[in-house]
């Protein structure tokens, strides 16, 4: 008996992470693809006419054991792996790939589709059935059903290829930012460093048996190196070591992954009829072109520009006046710390106090009580994948008032939440949210999803619990609001559901919910002292408050030039051909410089978002929706941020998932098309 082709015997039907061992992923796959391969052939062997109840339908509900099993390894691939599952994914990922080809290239079943998609005004469909059938026809000819034999062949490959590229590319990052680790002797080498962070750093030479303290390249480690050692060779050597991650020619080395992933692409959208995989892309986003994306990335690039070059010299003054004639950007995160203390009297470790973990989280809890009348319940009998993890059950209020309180029946149960905040060996760097089941509903029954956050956050120690930063504060809240996405999806059918939207609208959700912390209202409700219980005094929430833009100019330069770089890599391909990948990122980058580039460094090998997630000409996406959450939160802002009546109309928006599009969404909330003034407003002044 192998677990995971079974139906889960687990409360809510969750994940039995107890019982999988890695020996059953490959044989389960088999099994679900042939299961799965079965469920196409009834739709296709049908003998009564193609509609959208045994086509569309049928297929929108077929594979559920295999997404399951696909959701579970997966994620554990990203949050809990090993070299057994990285080898796996090898093995696995060429056969999803190959059955995913042969579905959206099956000839006979596109037939049926595209029958019921050319009679779709005798059917009487509702909204959300139109845009599943729309959103159906088009993923197949995106996927090459039109094309002819011989192309389909070479657009399998393709894929294929892409799939194993791109996951070794994660692979690779991910082993160079695990053999690194700097380890120091030296008490005085640490200087400037919080004790708290040393520690850290501490622990981390007891856990390798090793006298002294390390630091590595996980962010809880090398940023608040970075941003506090005042040994300036040591920041230059760590920051080296970072920015030749899957660089420095080795056996980890991206360099040609990228130029093979980005040709493989390039051939993909040529193969479907589009200029550039760019075009094919954006066909299917709010933005639509190249054109329009770089357009807007321009405007704001003018915008941002001279704010971050007057907030760059203001750091030039604070570093000559330490006898530094030339700044580096392995010098910025030191120097914003200390303008950043002279201008509030605020630094991350005089908060971090005030922000203890769990308060954290009971706070974003409370707010999506009091928005959406969410409460959560910790379960200690649904099975985890690490000791790490906790699981809620999610509950909404029965009259659906907020104020209402907490109503635990089991018709009320809204979602399972796994939280994940600790960094390991085996977890990938950076936060994300993802899924272990997708909601929908079926056969009377509103199937309820399981949602997952994963984080790095600095772990307790003996002595303090996990304190975070201002900043991780907020990329808890970012997390959350994708999570809320998730948990509150109320359509019927999965692949419309929670943060399957257009891909420019999905960071709208979790980059609005950030906005919250900055609010003196909301944050007297649980910054709180870990030791005396006092909460943060009214002059430092000011001064939170006041520091909100701090460095805004060079954060969105930054962010304009992770975007820029993505569209030019994806639209202007052929011209990496005679350049080597540093040439070409120098080059399209240069606008957005304010530090000499350093020969020896470059960010494209490890800019995962692009080359291993889904991020591919999407990157603009986070400026996008940074316009969409400032647009959102002025309207809150305008009407009290906890308003019911706004909040109501937001969790519809939430709710409904990729049922409507994205635009038509957002106007119904909000009443209008977002501004960019909102957010140049809320950035500049």
């Amino acid at each position: 008996m192998n677990i995971l082709t079974e139906n889960f015997s687990t409360p809510y039907h969750s994940a039995p992470f107890d019982q999988i061992k890695n020996e059953d992923y490959l044989p389960a796959f088999k099994e679900l693809i042939q299961k799965s391969e079965e469920e196409i052939d009834t739709i296709v062997n049908n003998s009564d006419e193609a509609n959208f109840e045994n086509t569309i339908e049928a297929l929108a509900f077929s594979g559920e054991q295999l997404d399951r099993a696909s959701n579970i390894f997966f994620n554990l691939n990203s949050a809990e792996t090993n070299d057994e599952l990285q080898q796996i994914a090898q093995e696995v990922s060429p056969i999803l790939t190959e059955y995913s080809s042969k579905i959206s290239q099956n000839e006979a079943l596109f037939n049926k589709i595209k029958k019921v998609y050319d009679r779709k005004e005798d059917y009487n469909l509702n909204e959300e059935q139109q845009m599943l059938l729309n959103e159906t026809y088009k993923g197949f000819v995106r996927s090459g059903a039109l094309l002819n034999e011989e192309d389909k062949e070479k657009l399998k490959k393709i894929s294929m290829d892409l799939s194993l590229k791109s996951l070794k590319f994660g692979q690779n990052v991910l082993a160079y930012t695990n053999a690194y680790s700097k380890h120091i002797t030296k008490k005085e080498d640490l200087a400037g460093i919080p004790e708290a962070i040393t520690e850290q750093y501490a622990e981390e030479a007891k856990e390798r048996n090793m006298e002294g303290w390390v630091v590595t390249l996980q962010y809880p480690s090398y940023i608040p190196f970075m941003t506090y050692a005042e040994n300036r060779e040591l920041r230059k050597e760590l920051a080296l070591a970072n920015g030749k991650k899957s660089f420095d020619g080795g056996e980890f080395d991206n360099q040609n992954l990228i130029k093979e992933l980005l040709n493989l692409k390039q051939q993909k959208a040529k193969l479907l009829g589009y200029d550039t995989y760019a075009d094919f892309v954006l066909e299917e986003r709010m933005a639509k072109s190249p054109t329009k994306v770089l357009d807007f990335l321009n405007e704001l690039l003018v915008k941002a520009k001279p704010y971050a070059e007057k907030e760059i010299e203001e750091l030039k003054s604070l570093a000559i006046a330490d006898g530094i004639d030339e700044i580096q950007g392995y010098d910025h995160a030191f120097y914003a710390e200390k303008l950043r203390k002279a201008k509030y009297d605020l630094n991350d470790e005089e908060l971090k106090p005030y922000f203890p973990l769990e308060q954290v989280q009971e706070a974003v809890f409370g707010l999506s009580k009091k928005l959406f009348g969410l409460t959560f319940e910790e379960r200690n009998d649904i099975p985890k994948y690490h000791e790490d993890v906790k699981v809620y059950e999610v509950f909404e209020a029965v009259s659906g008032k907020p104020e209402d309180g907490n109503a635990n029946s089991e018709k009320d149960f809204k979602a399972l939440l796994y939280v994940d905040y600790f960094p390991r060996k085996g977890k990938r760097a950076g936060a994300w949210m993802t899924s272990y089941k997708n909601q929908y509903k079926k056969d009377g029954e509103n199937s309820r999803p399981h949602i997952s956050i994963v984080c790095n956050f600095s772990k307790p120690t003996k002595d303090t619990p996990s304190l975070l930063t201002f900043q991780e504060v907020t990329t808890l809240f970012h997390e959350f609001g994708h999570a809320l996405h998730g948990m509150l999806a109320d359509t019927q059918y999965p692949n419309l559901s929670g943060t399957s939207v257009k891909w420019d609208f999905v960071e709208l959700p979790s980059q609005f919910l950030e906005n919250f912390c900055y609010e003196p209202e909301f944050l007297k409700t649980f910054a709180r002292h870990y030791q005396t219980g006092e909460v943060l005094p009214d002059e430092k929430i000011k001064k939170v408050e006041q520091s909100k833009n701090f460095m805004e100019g060079y954060q969105t330069m930054r962010q304009l030039g992770f975007g820029i770089l993505d569209m030019t890599y994806h639209t202007k391909v052929d011209e990496l051909e005679n350049m080597s990948v540093k040439e070409f990122e120098d080059q399209y980058t240069k606008a957005i410089q304010l530090y000499p580039s350093n020969p020896e460094t470059a960010m494209s090998p490890s800019f995962s978002h692009i080359f291993q997630g889904g991020y591919s000409a999407g990157y603009y996406s986070y400026k996008w929706a940074e316009v969409l959450d400032a647009d959102a939160f002025q309207y809150f802002k305008e009407n009290g941020i906890f308003n019911p009546e706004i909040a109501a109309k937001y969790k519809i928006l939430l709710s409904s998932g990729g049922t409507k599009d994205p635009m038509e969404l957002y106007k119904n909330f909000r009443g209008s098309e977002p501004k960019v003034e909102s957010l140049l407003t809320r950035a500049f002044g």
